[in-house]
């Protein structure tokens, strides 16, 4: 098996192996009165004595009791571990990422080792809200270490007419051969409406995810007729390889479309169903985060503190920001959390610690971008453990007051990510906040702004308030815009903190690990889609001792 982790020479690592899941279902319960179920499925893995942590969702297949998902599912096996993983599927009823409102079709509970020991294939019955609900297959391959990607874009000429009163909506699935000689679904173009002759948008797949790294591995291309029922008609199909099309346009790229049935019935007479042509194709290395960080690229960590008077008195012990000698409340959970892994990215781990919605000393000015440490100057500490210090402190010095104003904020760091966009530098805000946000238009814009530079901000809720304004900056659904502009890119992540909060007998160590890792988990894609489309490639790593740059380099009439 090939081992997943790099080779570190005089090191331990417990050995492991990464495989890839794939989930097809078939004879779902039919939860919706007017049409098919509209299935998706959520993984589960085995948290020890925690219970069940949510992996990863599948996309959602409309209209079909019998899907095959593209999207897959990641993860590393380790032989000597007992890996417990449930699979959930859900009739989607509307865009909440809330399980409980949708339909529940059923479950499957197995060991990692179970599937992976099936073979290539492990079907089992789903346990539902009824006898029968279905049954679920799992196709496991271990992965390759190939580190390429292909951009493809086809077009298609005189396809079949399927439609009755128009012409044909058609859409490509591409199906990757497994050594068990079956088919597994890995892409799906769009669909093009209403024509015999479509030109599909150009789309970026991982090598690795069409062939596993081999080149010659048979490729099957089916065409189809989209229908909003779920009953996609076939036009027909073709097989080829990964090496052919790296060889680009021509003639050997010209794909007749052959439907199997059509032709046994009209024998002789049959020709094709139309035909695929392949555009363009170009291979390119996928770069990784781990690639930047090991060419140099520091990762610079703000924090950024709501100070406003909704927060309640830090005398009190109802207060959010009450200075427990025991727990740590919830700006310092939060705190700790995100600086105890942020500090090992940041080679001299000195962190800006900003406070906002406060009246300072001596004249009782509100700010709302003021530095925790009271020098506006030099607003480093040193490591966590100094954020938290300067914290505590600023809590005794200030008046919390308000409103609740991001923007200022999102601009101070938003102007040191703009004067270092080669990408030897990537920066992350941090904003822990109670309460509605008062400069909603302000902040968007922000946002907007940054959007293009390299830069995150995290999010993070304490208390109890309606927080429906962060699932607004939280791009996951729609892309935010201001003015009539587009962010380039989703920059934001918000967690509420009380989702975290209650689990009998946890510490405050395990509570802040699994913080770290919710809020945490989109910063290096956020990173790698600035690289990508600012088109930076990493630098080796032998020349990070002679990249390393420092950002308190600037001036400080520049903060």
């Amino acid at each position: 098996m090939a081992n997943s982790v790099e080779f570190l020479p005089g090191t331990g690592v417990t050995p492991a192996t990464l495989v890839e899941l794939v989930v097809s279902c078939r004879n779902l319960i039919d939860a919706d009165v007017f049409s098919k179920s509209d299935p998706m499925v959520v993984l589960f893995i085995g948290d020890g004595h925690q219970g069940w942590r949510e992996f990863g969702r599948t996309e959602v297949i409309w209209n079909n009791l019998n899907p095959d998902f593209v999207k897959k599912f990641v993860m590393n096996y380790f032989f000597e571990e007992c890996q417990k993983i449930k699979f959930e599927v859900y009739d989607v009823d509307s865009k909440s990422a809330d399980l409980a409102k949708h339909d529940f079709l059923g479950r499957m509970e197995c060991t990692l080792g179970e599937v992976v020991s099936s073979g290539s294939r492990f079907m089992k019955k789903l346990i539902g809200p009824k006898p029968n609900s279905g049954n679920i297959i799992i196709g496991v391959e271990e992965l390759s270490s190939c580190k390429e990607q292909v951009i493809m874009q086809f077009c298609a000429h005189k396809l079949d007419k399927k439609d009755f009163f128009g012409k044909s909506d058609p859409f490509l699935t591409f199906l990757r051969a497994n050594e068990d000689s079956s088919f597994t679904v890995v892409h799906r173009t769009e669909v093009i409406k209403k024509t015999l002759n479509p030109i599909w948008r150009p789309f970026t797949i991982p090598i690795r995810s069409l062939c596993n790294g081999d080149y010659d591995r048979a490729l099957k291309i089916e065409c189809y007729d989209w229908n909003a029922d779920g009953g996609h008609e076939f036009i027909g199909e073709f097989t080829t390889t990964v090496r052919e099309l790296t060889r680009g346009p021509g003639s050997s790229n010209v794909y007749e479309c052959i439907n199997p049935k059509k032709k046994a019935k009209k024998g002789d007479k049959y020709k094709n169903s139309g035909a695929v042509e392949l555009m363009s194709c170009k291979v390119e290395r996928i770069f990784t985060f781990l690639d930047y960080v090991r060419g140099g690229t520091q990762l610079h960590c703000t924090f950024a503190v709501d100070f406003t008077a909704s927060n309640g008195d830090p005398k009190s012990p109802s207060s959010l920001h009450y200075l427990n000698p025991y727990n740590p409340n919830p700006y310092a959970t939060a705190l700790r959390a995100v600086g105890n892994i942020i500090q090992d990215y940041d080679s001299d781990k000195l962190f800006p610690a900003l406070g906002f919605g406060a009246r300072l000393p001596p004249d009782g000015v509100v700010s709302h971008e003021f530095a925790l440490n009271g020098n506006p100057v030099n607003p480093y500490c040193n490591g966590i453990d100094g954020v938290l210090d300067a914290y505590n402190k600023a809590l005794y010095s200030v008046q919390l007051y308000g409103p609740t104003n991001f923007a200022p904020c999102i601009n101070h760091v938003a102007k040191f990510a703009g004067s270092r966009r080669s990408g030897e530098d990537y920066f992350i805000l941090l904003i822990i906040t109670d309460g509605i946000i008062t400069d909603m238009p302000q902040t968007c814009e922000a946002i907007v702004n940054a959007a293009s530079l390299p830069m995150s901000i995290i999010i993070i809720g304490v208390g109890d308030a309606d927080f429906q304004a962060m699932e607004v900056l939280d791009g996951d659904e729609v892309r935010l815009s201001s003015r009539g502009k587009f962010a380039e890119r989703d920059i934001v992540q918000f967690v509420p903190l009380r989702d975290f909060l209650g689990k009998p007998g946890e510490t405050s160590a395990a509570l802040q690990a699994r913080l770290a890792k919710e809020v945490l988990e989109e910063i290096p894609e956020q990173f790698l889609s600035y690289m990508r489309k600012n088109n930076i490639k990493p630098k080796p790593p032998l020349q990070r001792q002679l990249t390393i740059s420092s950002i308190r380099s600037l001036p400080a009439s520049e903060m």
